[in-house]
C-alpha cells in the first residue's frame, strides 16, 4: 500500500442484538447516551485486522501484532471505512464512520515467530455456576478460563458472514479468522460472572500460530489492572488464547468497562 492510504468499506453489523449485554440493545444503549445499540469493538477490531491480513497474508496470522482502542461508538448497517497507512514498519489504521473518528491502532509483522510458555499460564476452567459481577469477580491477580470450544467450518461460515469478511484465506485454507480469538477474550468476562451493560475498549494481539477449522480453543487469562476512572470500573486482562490445551496462538491483553458510570451509580 505504499503512497497512498488503504480503504476497506465495510457495512457495519451489531452481531450481539440479542446477547447478555444489553449495551448492545438499542433502548438500554440510549439510556447510556448513545444512538442505538453499539457494534460489539471485537467486531470493529475484526474489521481491522482485514487491512494487515491483505498486506502480508498468512505471515500475519502466524506472527502478526494488532492493537485497537475504540473512542466512538459504530452502529449497526452503517457504512465504516477501515483506513490503513503505512508508517515504517507497521501500519497505522483507523475507522471512520459518520465522518467521525471511531477506533485508531496499527499492526506490525515480527521478524520472527513468537514463542510463550504456557508455564505461567496455569489451565482454569470457567466458573460452575455465575454470580452476579462484585467487587471479587475480577480482582487483581485472580486467574480467569473459558470453555473450550470446537471451532469447526460451519461455525467459522457463520462468523465470516457477520463480521463481513471476503478474504478467501480462511475459508480456502482452512483457517480460524483471528477475530474469533477476541470473540474469546470477552468470553473471560462475560463466562465468570453475570455482567450488567458493559463495554469492551481496547485489546493488543500478538499472534503466535494460525488457528485452524476443528482446534478446541480456550482462553487462560489473568487479571493485570482492576481500577475506577470517571466513576466507570476498568479491568485489565494479560490472556493466552490456547488451541487443544497445548499450543498457544495468541498473547492478549484485553481492557473492558464492566461497570459503566450511569450503572454504578444506580
Amino acid at each position: 500500500m505504499p503512497g497512498s492510504p488503504e480503504i476497506y468499506r465495510v457495512s457495519a453489523y451489531n452481531t450481539a442484538k440479542q446477547s447478555e449485554n444489553k449495551m448492545h440493545d438499542d433502548t438500554v444503549a440510549k439510556r447510556f447516551g448513545f444512538s442505538g445499540g453499539l457494534v460489539p469493538g471485537v467486531e470493529i477490531l475484526a474489521y481491522m485486522m482485514h487491512v494487515p491480513v491483505a498486506k502480508w497474508g498468512h505471515d500475519f496470522l502466524e506472527r502478526g501484532r494488532i492493537d485497537g482502542r475504540f473512542v466512538k461508538p459504530v452502529y449497526d448497517g452503517e457504512l465504516t471505512d477501515v483506513i490503513g497507512e503505512v508508517q515504517g514498519e507497521q501500519l497505522a489504521i483507523r475507522i471512520e464512520s459518520r465522518g467521525q473518528l471511531c477506533a485508531t491502532g496499527s499492526a506490525s509483522l515480527l521478524g520472527a515467530a513468537e514463542t510463550v510458555s504456557l508455564n505461567g499460564f496455569p489451565d482454569t476452567p470457567a466458573v460452575a455456576t455465575r454470580a452476579p459481577v462484585d467487587a471479587n469477580s475480577y480482582t487483581l491477580g485472580k486467574w480467569l478460563g473459558t470453555a473450550p470450544r470446537t471451532w469447526d467450518a460451519a461455525a467459522l461460515k457463520d462468523y465470516l458472514a457477520e463480521v463481513r469478511e471476503v478474504d478467501p484465506i480462511y475459508a480456502t485454507n482452512g483457517l480460524v479468522h483471528p477475530g474469533v480469538l477476541q470473540r474469546i477474550m470477552n468470553q473471560v468476562l462475560v463466562q465468570n460472572a453475570i455482567l450488567g451493560p458493559w463495554i469492551h475498549v481496547g485489546s493488543n494481539m500478538q499472534l503466535l500460530a494460525a488457528a485452524k477449522i476443528g482446534d478446541v480453543l480456550a482462553a487462560r487469562a489473568k487479571v493485570t489492572a482492576n481500577y475506577e476512572k470517571k466513576g466507570h470500573r476498568f479491568v485489565e486482562l494479560d490472556a493466552v488464547v490456547v488451541a487443544n490445551g497445548k499450543t498457544p496462538v495468541a498473547r492478549c491483553q484485553h481492557i473492558a468497562i464492566y461497570q459503566p458510570r450511569e450503572q454504578a451509580a444506580a
